[in-house]
């Protein structure tokens, strides 16, 4: 890098907002140089942004918008990159003028790049654009084919440049540069055309030929653009005037090989960015005949009446003389016995007088070579079984018969095709399966489908021949979906359908069945139609009986003397017309309700029901024996309920009442008439006599004196009881609720030894009455929590005699007034309970059955906890002895002993 020859340049002037280039220019140099720029003094350097740029293809300095704090000294700083040495060119001054501001113009692209840049397959591209405006113009790129840019393609919209790393065939094609600002835009297009030097993907190998060979050698090499071949040998250029010698697009051809063609060659690939080389050798040699690596087949099998090949492939090189003998006797060759131009032997309709040895005998110049090998002739392998046509029915099982008469010497093998494709018995499910012996390939297909239709061939195979025989199988089953079904007309409650027949399996369609569907049914239904049945040749028809203003979907199944198919596919939803509505609401009812109501009620009319839009019900109501009916419109058609309130309503009165119904289609029928009664009014009085007993710790029993009707107007449906702990608040209490005249309750569940309070009162339909005064009572204290144990038991004949320790209560707990003692022939039957107040009982229970006792103590409290379970062996006439286990948490079983004439059995 040699330094800058002028020392000093002349200042450069320019208006503000007007654009300015300053330039470099370079010295002499040699490698890739980079630029930069110091405004004023060092380390001052010029920041590149939106407004400024340095080319780092010029080394020039572009200042898009000159601003007032641009004025100073600019000086251009080159860098080699090989040598990382630097220098300085001599300051450029630029100042401004005082003649005026520089108004706004569009912008101009100053810095732009060639129409045509070539790039290297790999290599870094970089593309530099930037432009002189006022306002600042604003830098932006696309590709003009509409691609978008790669991840790896950095954008530096700031200065102006685009870099495209790694460049591949991909990234090439046409860039555009737009500079744009608000007074204008501008352009410029230039095109990255990508270039790749030779690189070879093939190339030859050395080898080594026999005279009279052929040698094909292949070379290819990858470049952009394509590149041309040529051949070399030993150097010099591959002399292409023989017809033996053949270049075709780097291939290399030359036949019939001698000693002459022995050298090294070179395949050279080239293109106008490069070329490359490729070298091999060529070797050629002699070789007398040679049958050690291709003797004959020492047995060649032949069928009777067929052809057959013996191959002879010496090694020899020239190609010599090739002769044939039989035994000791030499072969002419006649219309049936011929020698190939390869040397192998061919015999045409073979019969049992050809067998015998063959041998074949090889000559040229450097020798003599012979190899023998055996003929044998066996019997042709014929197919007993008759070709066939079978017609069966989906569900069948057949047999399809493959019989054969062969050489006994020769094994078989038996392949069999479905519509050409090989079956592979064992994976194609449970359907094919191989039924016959060794001369004979019979199939079974079990439980045949109309998949199984079509043509089964069974191929017969041995080492010297090969026959097959074809079956047609004909299934007949249910028809195919009918096709295409739609509707063409719609009334209130029909609809015209039409369809295309389909397939009938063989079998001719005898009748059609149509279902329909709507978002109200349960799945597909079968519908009437005005002709049934449906002929199997009608393929149109007229559903009757729908409902108005409901969406359907039909489809159509057909039935064959095998059965019916599948059905077609489902037509459009098509909506049937709206008329008025014909079904009213059903269990109109009512009563019930607050003061001076008429509560009526009904089950809402279905929506598939309701004829059309704008369905509604019309409520029409009068006392009992009046003349006239009031009516009122519910306008919702889920509505279930109208209350009617007036003040001159009178308590629990007979009203007749009926509920019709409507659309936007008009009125339609009303429902029977029906009587109900208007709200009544609440019980006015609390009940009276209100008494609570304590019955155990957990349940006490409420008794009261029932409350009479004072007058038709306040029925008395039950009774409300209300109790609370005192530890609760009177808003928490429990309730229990009574029917009818019932004047008693039993409460459960209690804790003992605890406080409750309680009161009552009557409710009928309009509500609850007042309550009565509040009583309390105190539950009795818990039963005891110890289980008797020692339990002691012995037997003798049919009695059993029972003894424990008795059970002493806590001070908590309520003193122990008897036992339940509860035994049963297994743990599941139901046991039988016997009480008693002592701590021993004696039961009588018939001999010959094991038993299972219990043992709980109760009191006043209520019962306590059961002891473990005892089992008790059946004794037949004897005395056994035993005691319950103590509570070591293992099951309940017996201990004891049982003595039987003398012996003990433990």
């Amino acid at each position: 890098l040699e330094n800058f020859k002028t020392q000093r340049r002349n200042p450069v002037r320019v208006r503000e907002g007007q654009g300015v280039v300053l330039l470099c220019g370079p010295p002499p140099h040699s490698g890739e140089l980079t630029f930069t720029w110091i405004f004023n003094e060092y380390p001052s350097f010029v920041v590149q942004d939106t407004r400024r740029f340095v080319s780092q293809k010029t080394g020039n300095l572009y200042i898009a918008k000159v601003e007032p704090s641009d004025v100073g000294n600019y000086t251009c700083v080159v860098t080699n990159m090989v040598t990382k040495s630097s220098v300085q060119g001599p300051p450029s001054p630029l100042v401004l003028r005082l003649d005026g501001v520089m108004g706004e113009y569009e912008p101009k692209i100053e810095v732009q790049f060639p129409e045509v840049v070539p790039v290297a397959k790999s290599s870094i591209v970089k593309l530099e654009c930037f432009a002189l405006g006022n306002p600042v113009p604003t830098i932006s790129w696309k590709r003009v084919d509409g691609a978008p840019f790669g991840r790896k393609v950095d954008l530096n919209k700031a200065s102006g440049v685009l870099e495209i790393p790694y460049f591949q065939q991909e990234d090439a094609g046409m860039y555009e540069c737009m500079a744009e600002n608000s007074r204008g835009r501008n352009s410029v297009k230039g095109k990255l055309s990508f270039y790749a030097p030779p690189q070879l993907t093939e190339k030859p190998q050395d080898v080594q030929k026999t005279i009279d060979d052929t040698l094909v050698w292949e070379c290819k090499a990858s470049a952009k653009p394509k590149p041309s071949y040529r051949w070399l040998k030993n150097g010099e250029p591959l002399d292409y005037m023989e017809d033996r010698v053949q270049v075709n697009n780097g291939v290399l051809t030359i036949n019939n090989l001698n000693l002459a063609d022995v050298g090294m060659y070179q395949c050279v690939a080239e293109n106008k960015h490069g070329r490359i080389f490729t070298n091999a050798e060529l070797r050629v040699i002699a070789i007398a005949p040679d049958f050690s690596q291709n003797l004959l087949k020492t047995q060649t099998l032949a069928r009777q009446g067929g052809d057959v090949l013996i191959e002879c492939k010496p090694r020899m090189s020239p190609r010599g003389v090739i002769s044939w003998r039989k035994g000791n006797e030499a072969l002419r060759e006649s219309h049936r016995m011929m020698v190939l131009d390869n040397g192998s032997l061919r015999l045409s309709n073979v019969t049992k007088m050809d067998a015998g040895i063959y041998t074949c005998v090889a000559r040229n110049q450097f020798g003599v070579a012979s190899s023998s090998g055996s003929l044998f002739v066996k019997e042709a392998t014929t197919i007993t079984s008759p070709a066939g046509h079978l017609d069966v029915t989906v569900g069948e099982s057949i047999v399809l018969p493959c019989q054969v008469s062969h050489d006994p010497t020769l094994d078989l093998k038996f392949t069999w095709f479905f519509n050409e494709q090989v079956i592979h018995f064992g994976s194609q499910g449970a359907y094919f399966e191989k039924v016959g012996g060794r001369s004979a390939g019979d199939i079974m297909i079990r439980n045949i489908q109309l998949s199984h239709a079509g043509k089964y061939t069974c191929a017969v195979q041995t080492k010297v021949d090969s026959v097959s025989i074809a079956t047609d199988v004909v299934v007949r089953g249910p028809p195919g979906p009918p096709l295409d079904c739609q509707v063409t007309e719609m009334t209130e409650t029909t609809a015209s359908l039409s369809w295309r027949p389909g397939l009938d399996h063989h079998s001719p369609l005898l009748s059609y069945t149509i279902q329909a569907r709507t978002p109200f049914s349960l799945g597909w239904q079968t519908v009437a139609t005005v002709l049934e049945p449906l002929k199997g040749k009608q393929l149109s028809a007229t559903v009757t009986d729908l409902s108005p203003w409901v969406d359907y979907e039909f489809r159509v199944l057909a039935t064959n003397s095998v059965g019916t198919g599948e059905p077609s596919k489902p037509s459009k939803k098509t909506r049937t017309k709206e008329m008025l509505p014909r079904v009213t609401p059903a269990r109109v009812s009512g009563g019930g309700g607050g003061r001076s109501e008429l509560v009526i009620t009904w089950e809402p009319v279905p929506e598939e029901m309701q004829g059309g839009p704008g369905f509604g019900y019309v409520v029409a109501f009068r006392p009992l024996g009046a003349q006239g009916w009031m009516q009122a419109a519910v306008t919702s058609p889920d509505a279930s309920r109208y209350v009617f309130k007036n003040e001159t309503i009178p308590p629990f009165s007979p009203y007749q009442v009926k509920v019709g119904v409507y659309n936007n289609k008009g009125e339609g029928p009303f429902s029977p008439v029906t009587t109900i009664y208007s709200a009544e009014e609440e019980p006015s009085r609390a009940p009276v006599r209100l008494r609570v007993r304590s019955v155990s710790a957990s349940e006490v029993e409420v008794t009261w004196k029932p409350l009479a009707w004072s007058n038709s107007r306040r029925r008395i449906l039950g009774y409300e009881l209300l109790y609370w702990g005192e530890k609760e608040k009177p808003d928490a209490a429990s309730v229990v609720r009574t029917e009818g005249n019932k004047t008693s309750v039993l409460i459960r569940d209690l804790e003992g030894s605890s406080t409750y309070y309680m009161s009552l009162r009557a409710y009928n339909s309009a509500g609850v009455g007042p309550q009565s005064s509040i009583v309390n009572v105190t539950t009795k204290k818990p039963p005891p929590s110890q289980a008797p144990v020692k339990i002691m038991w012995n037997t003798s004949n049919s009695k059993v005699i029972l003894r424990w320790d008795q059970v002493h209560a806590l001070e908590n707990e309520s003193e122990v007034t008897g036992y339940k003692v509860m035994y049963s022939q297994d743990k599941h039957s139901r046991p039988s309970v016997v009480e008693t107040n002592n701590t021993s009982l004696e039961l009588s229970l018939p001999t010959n059955q094991d038993y299972v006792i219990q043992i709980k103590p109760f009191s006043e409290g209520g019962e306590g906890i059961s002891s473990r379970q005892i089992t008790i062996p059946k004794v037949e006439g004897s005395i056994a002895t035993g005691a319950a286990p103590k509570s070591l948490g293992f099951p309940a079983v017996s201990f004891g002993a049982v003595v039987l004439t003398g012996r003990m059995l433990l």
